[in-house]
């Protein structure tokens, strides 16, 4: 599939399909090399003397004048590099706690180290000097008086990390954003730490291990051993409640179920005979609130946790120098109403997708559109964008959440555990990027209040399909893919599709179980990936290793083929830090599910869910080999008699291998169970998924228009015995069930 063919839009009941090529070309993205400010990637610039502006006389970390006078007005009023007070400077108007400072600060002198006759002395000076001229080179004037210490050879520039080349080979070159490192090789203690960063504590550490003979060919054999016994273990255990912590509140069970046994015995042996209406009534009631309780609690009598084994995942199925071998997932969002379900709030969740901690052609995103909202439409094209900056910047310093919205928000300290100097500059440019990235957003959302007389144009002139929201054509646009999918540094994205189902009217669409059903179809035609997991569009995924997680208990070679469906928490963010109203629903998911996990299983809450594909389609589960009965005469009564295979007739008895589907499904009618799709028929039994490797993508996209047009569910099992069932009173049941 390819990122830039076009919006695909038509119906397979009329026979139409079209490809609108309305999409925007990518975005240039900003050149930051050359003297350029650390936080907002413009020109520093320079001061009224011709001199380069330095807001920090500490540590010199270059930012420009506005970025200066923002961070003191509105800011912390410190330095991002060294934490030190921002001083006045000459033409800054003065701020909160400037009082106690000077009306003037002198800085012109602060750079320039006098020449001592002392040779130590100035060495000293001229450590301290490269501390505080942040970023200069080799080639500036002023360090030409310096001796070699900072401006010669064995200079090294500090980025993001440490370069592996020798000290001694070639002057390395540095910009205003690299810091030149000051210290010289030849003092007492700068070797040791040029040797540690040369990977020289490492080779120290393996001989101490070869002198005390920890290190040899047997070693290595038993540590490979060690690891190889490790990934055969389980990727998951239970983890039983301590008994100090539920025993107390079993007692209080008993207690109250003693307490419950007395009160109704009380109440039924004491009738009230003038008011044997009400006093029945009233029985029939305490009865029934009594069996409530008590279904209410026993659930809760063996609650577990479950611990997950990420590193076993990792050594079983992402060998070194082998394909990775873990399973793809399909990730579905739903949304309708871009003015009840904002584009932003969708936008985040999609990013928490496109950067989760799991390989990118494993991992492909649907967006279910039942709305046909060219807001929707423009705001997924904007986030896709936006997506290859992002991403890339959450995989690189391992942010945490990485919804953009949540992390820049998040009232901690986000420089704990960052050891990457860039990490203050990148951090502030992307929140720039992403402010932008919202103005867009909002832009979209405010053009969307007001609907044209003529109906929405896409920026080639077509008319937009889904214009009339009832009566439009099914469209899917693949946004992020393997062809023209890549962010600013090269990489590859996961994939990104928009879908929008075919609404007719006369035709009963229901509603969000529908719309699930579709992306089921239209995924396993495009992608099929053996598992799945549904989101709400306001459900963002706060932990990059939650599908990890979940592929601990799906991929584990004991209990994984009988594991349904992984259920997560769903938490409330953002609305009272204290929980003061139980938004982060600590009662249900910490008591009551775990208690469920410890009888069967937790139940499906509608959302945060990974499903097994082959589940929804109505498979059973594998069945445990049976031992054979014995083979007897017909004189003994008491025992069965073995069935066999009769060639004659062509009989099968009960020997016959129930995991085989293609015999079992080879006798079924695929056209009243699936519908009439050959590539979709064939996606279902492929257990491993994977699309067929002869389809063409244009064939694909056809076959997709196809299962979401709207009466491709006529006469069929979806919603009955496949999918989401269509069966409940609300919404949210048909999502449940």
């Amino acid at each position: 599939m390819e990122a830039s063919a076009g919006l695909v839009a038509g119906s397979h009941n009329r026979n139409e399909l079209v490809v609108i090529h309305g999409h925007e070309e990518h975005k240039p993205l900003k050149n930051l090399d050359g003297q350029v400010c650390e936080i907002c990637g413009d020109e520093i610039g320079l001061t009224v003397d011709g001199d380069l502006f330095v807001a920090c006389n500490e540590c010199g970390f270059p930012v420009c004048r506005p970025c200066y006078e923002y961070e003191r007005r509105e800011g912390t009023q410190n330095c991002p590099q060294c934490k030190t007070r921002y001083k006045r400077l000459k033409g800054s108007p003065r701020v909160e706690g400037d009082d106690e400072e000077d009306d003037v600060d002198d800085i012109e002198h602060e750079f320039i180290i006098e020449d001592e006759q002392d040779k130590n002395k100035h060495l000293t000076e001229a450590m301290l000097h490269g501390k505080m001229t942040y970023g200069r080179g080799h080639d500036d004037e002023e360090n030409s008086q310096f001796p070699p210490v900072i401006t010669g050879i064995r200079s090294r520039p500090v980025s993001g990390e440490f370069s592996i080349g020798s000290h001694g080979e070639q002057m390395l070159s540095s910009s205003l954003h690299k810091r030149v490192h000051p210290y010289p090789v030849s003092e007492p203690g700068s070797a040791r730490w040029d040797e540690k960063k040369e990977g020289g504590w490492k080779e120290r550490m393996d001989e101490g291990k070869m002198q005390q003979g920890n290190l040899g060919p047997e070693q290595d054999d038993d540590a490979e051993a060690a690891m190889l016994e490790d990934a055969r273990q389980p990727l998951s255990r239970k983890v039983p409640i301590a008994s100090s912590k539920i025993n107390p509140y079993r007692m209080v069970i008993v207690a109250r179920l003693i307490i419950l046994a007395v009160f109704l015995r009380y109440r039924i042996l004491h009738p009230v005979h003038d008011a044997i209406g009400l006093w029945l009534t009233s029985i029939v009631c305490e009865i029934w609130f009594a069996i409530s309780w008590i279904l209410d609690q026993f659930p809760k009598w063996l609650p577990i946790d479950r611990e997950t084994y990420l590193d076993r995942l990792s050594l079983r199925y992402e060998q070194e120098g082998e394909p990775n071998m873990l399973a793809p997932v399909d990730v579905f969002v739903s949304t309708v109403d871009p003015m009840k379900e904002p584009p932003l709030v969708t936008g985040n969740t999609l990013l928490s997708i496109l950067a989760m901690d799991y390989p990118v052609e494993k991992i492909s995103c649907y967006l279910s559109d039942d709305g046909a909202s060219m807001c929707t439409f423009e705001a997924m094209s904007e986030t896709a964008e936006f997506a290859r900056k992002w991403v890339p910047f959450c995989k690189k310093f391992n942010i945490e959440p990485r919804a953009p919205e949540f992390y820049f928000t998040l009232k901690v300290d986000y420089l704990k555990d960052k050891v990457q100097p860039t990490f203050v500059k990148e951090r502030r440019a992307m929140k720039r990027e992403y402010e932008e990235f919202k103005v867009r957003i909002n832009a979209i959302v405010a053009k969307a209040q007001k609907v044209p007389t003529e109906g929405w144009i896409m920026q080639d002139g077509t008319p937009w399909p889904g214009n009339n929201t009832r009566d439009h054509p099914g469209m899917i646009q693949v946004f992020l893919g393997h062809s023209g999918g890549h962010d600013v540094e090269g990489n590859e994205l996961p994939r990104l599709v928009y879908v929008s189902r075919e609404k007719r009217p006369g035709f009963s669409h229901h509603k969000k179980a529908g719309a699930m059903n579709a992306l089921i179809r239209v995924s396993a035609v495009l992608t099929n990936a053996p598992f799945m997991l549904n989101l709400d569009c306001d459900h963002y995924v706060n932990n990059s290793k939650a599908v990890r997680e979940a592929m601990c208990f799906l991929m584990d070679p004991q209990i994984g083929k009988k594991v349904c469906y992984v259920q997560f928490p769903q938490r409330f963010d953002g609305i009272d830090a204290h929980d003061r109203y139980a938004n982060r629903n600590t009662v249900f998911f910490d008591i009551n599910m775990k208690g469920l996990d410890g009888i069967q299983g937790p139940v499906y809450v509608g959302t945060g869910c990974v499903f097994k594909r082959q589940a929804l389609y109505g498979y059973d589960p594998p069945k445990d080999p049976k031992r054979p009965k014995m083979e007897t005469c017909d004189c003994c009564p008491c025992f069965g008699r073995r069935k066999k295979k009769n060639a004659k007739n062509g009989e099968v008895g009960e020997g016959m291998d129930n995991n085989d589907k293609e015999l079992l499904m080879s006798h079924m009618n695929f056209e009243k169970k699936f519908g009439q799709s050959a590539i979709f028929v064939t996606s279902t039994l492929m257990e491993e998924g994977g699309v067929p490797p002869s389809s063409s993508p244009a064939a694909l996209l056809k076959e997709a228009i196809h299962v979401i047009s709207c009466g491709y569910e006529d006469k069929t099992e979806w919603g009955l015995e496949l999918g989401w069932i269509y069966a409940g009173f609300t919404v949210r049941s048909q999502r449940i069930f």
